[in-house]
């Protein structure tokens, strides 16, 4: 007989075990609502993953084009293969064995035509690093974020115009079954090609300019007089393909080269000038009515000082060299002999603030703005500066050395080529461009003052001047009236017996086509060393071919 107790005590148990059921049913259902309404489209987006694939499709990027539309940097098809995989979706290979035409897609790989011609000019490509991915470009954020493998433009001009020439990926989803396999085309976007831009540069004398550079450091510019650049070299240089080949060894190697092949001399580095310099001298002395046309000076090998400090020597690098005196000399002669005597006394009457107002009034220290990147500025040492850098007062002799470019005077070879420009054009200062169209300014400098700095620069170019690689120089093409204006430059770089060759030219002196600044790094003598290059350079646009 069942006890009120036992009775009591199953009914409790059974209520108990209902109680867990229904739970349990609960959660299972909560459960089921979960992965069902709430969850469901991502499961459902899960499974569309594992069977659909977006394939990007490369844009191809814009070509960059000489003046006369030949090619400096262009792309070339190939063929990737695809393989697909349940990780990363797919992948592209470079072996195309076993793939059916379906598996076969086109890429664009870029192509450099002239190489290491153009190195610095071009720029190359290189992946996105870690740091830059995800992120956007803010000069073209309507391209979207950069992803992991993206290549993008490093330097030259590829960098300076990334926006233009880069174009937008195309896409295409495709279906594929469990193993992999294509089963369908879903949809497809097309890629949006990058716009090609157009140099002002001159293909044949861009080769001729860095065929001339072999074996030498340095760097060299060629322009018009309305700011074009026609030719641009840093040497050594290197060959952007390489980045695209993946070729590491070569890229290790050439980083890690002494020589520095990265290191664009032409705007990135900056140089004592030497007696490149003296032609703005002779400018602001003239204007500042220090000396004139009549101004003569005598030279007798050197410079005497005696002051508190000790007694010094300023010498002419005529007398240093060969113990020789240029006598009584006017300002032309001055330039065309590089009479440092001269210039250290034009120097003493025009005082260093009159010095740094002209070095100024050329722009020799800004930044020209160039349509490349990485320019730096160029250094005017003044009494401040000098002050405030080695806490030491400034002496006649700083105003002595930098009236000749010497001192702690720094100078790019672009800031050079710019203002001797502007000497050539008659005072139109002209902000150097490559693809855009450049800007010009006229300098307030009388006319006068310019033809007889132009008159001794041409008669460094003839006999009994110091640029004797040009005392022959003469082409059909060039006018009967016209001649060559130049300017040498040995700069002292610290180092005994090493010195900076510098060469600067234009012609015809009367109506300019060209102009030239050439640079061998710690070279020698500029008419022994710069001025051949300048010669090449000068023998092939009048001589050869100088259009289009």
């Amino acid at each position: 007989m069942e006890t009120f107790s036992s009775s009591k005590k199953q009914s409790w148990l059974s209520w108990f075990f209902r109680g867990v059921l229904v739970i349990g049913l609960l959660v299972i259902l909560t459960r089921l609502f979960e992965l069902q309404v709430i969850k469901g489209n991502y499961f459902r987006n899960l499974a569309e993953g594992n069977r659909i694939r977006r394939i990007s499709i490369s844009a191809p990027r814009g070509k960059i084009l000489a003046r006369g539309g030949e090619v400096l940097a262009g792309n070339k098809q190939i063929k990737k293969g695809l393989i697909y995989d349940d990780f990363e979706g797919y992948k592209k290979t470079d072996s195309l064995e076993g793939l059916s035409g379906e598996e076969i897609v086109t890429d664009h790989e870029r192509e450099y035509e002239i190489g290491e011609l153009a190195g610095h000019l071009t720029g190359y490509l290189g992946e996105v690093n870690e740091s830059e991915v995800g992120k956007i470009n803010p000069k073209c954020f309507f391209k979207g974020i950069l992803f992991s493998g993206q290549l993008v433009g490093r330097s030259g001009l590829e960098e300076e115009y990334e926006c233009t020439l880069s174009g937008i990926d195309g896409e295409e989803l495709i279906e594929v079954d469990s193993s992999g396999k294509k089963i369908r085309t879903l949809g497809t976007r097309k890629p949006i090609a990058g716009k090609d831009i157009k140099t002002t540069i001159h293909l044949g004398l861009q080769k001729k300019l860095a065929e001339s550079f072999e074996g030498k450091k340095g760097a060299g510019v060629v322009t018009d007089t309305k700011g074009e650049v026609l030719a641009y070299f840093s040497s050594p240089s290197f060959d952007p393909n390489i980045f695209i080949k993946g070729e590491n060894s070569k890229i290790t190697k050439l980083i890690e080269d002494e020589d520095s092949p990265f290191f664009n001399r032409v705007i990135g580095g900056a140089f004592h000038p030497g007696s490149v310099f003296k032609p703005f001298v002779s400018i602001g002395a003239l204007e500042e009515e220090v000396i004139d046309e009549n101004y003569s000076f005598v030279d007798e090998g050197k410079i005497e000082l005696k002051t508190l400090y000790g007694d010094y020597e300023y010498t002419n690098w005529y007398f240093t060299q060969y113990g020789g005196k240029e006598g009584e000399i006017k300002l032309p002669r001055a330039l065309a002999r590089s009479t440092d005597t001269f210039f250290y006394k034009v120097g003493e009457l025009m005082g260093i603030k009159n010095i740094e107002k002209w070095s100024n009034k050329f722009k020799l220290s800004d930044i020209s703005g160039i349509d490349l990147p990485g320019e730096i500025e160029g250094l005017i040492p003044n009494p401040d500066w000098k002050k405030k850098t080695t806490g030491e007062k400034w002496f006649l002799g700083n105003t002595y050395h930098l009236a000749i470019g010497q001192g702690d005077l720094l100078l790019t070879p672009l800031s050079i080529n710019n203002a001797i420009s502007a000497i050539a054009s008659g005072g139109k200062y002209c902000f150097p461009r490559i693809v855009e169209d450049p800007n010009c300014t006229k300098l307030s400098i009388e006319e006068k003052n310019i033809e007889l700095v132009k008159s001794g620069m041409v008669q460094a170019c003839e006999t009994g001047g110091t640029a004797f690689p040009f005392f022959n120089f003469s082409h059909k093409s060039l006018p009967e009236s016209g001649k060559i204006a130049c300017k040498t430059g040995t700069a002292e770089t610290g180092k005994k017996d090493i010195n900076h060759a510098w060469f600067t030219a234009f012609a015809p002196a009367n109506l300019p086509e060209i102009v030239g600044t050439f640079l061998v790094v710690e070279g020698g003598e500029g008419s022994s060393v710069a001025a051949p290059i300048a010669r090449q350079v000068f023998d092939y646009w009048f001589g050869v071919n100088k259009n289009p």
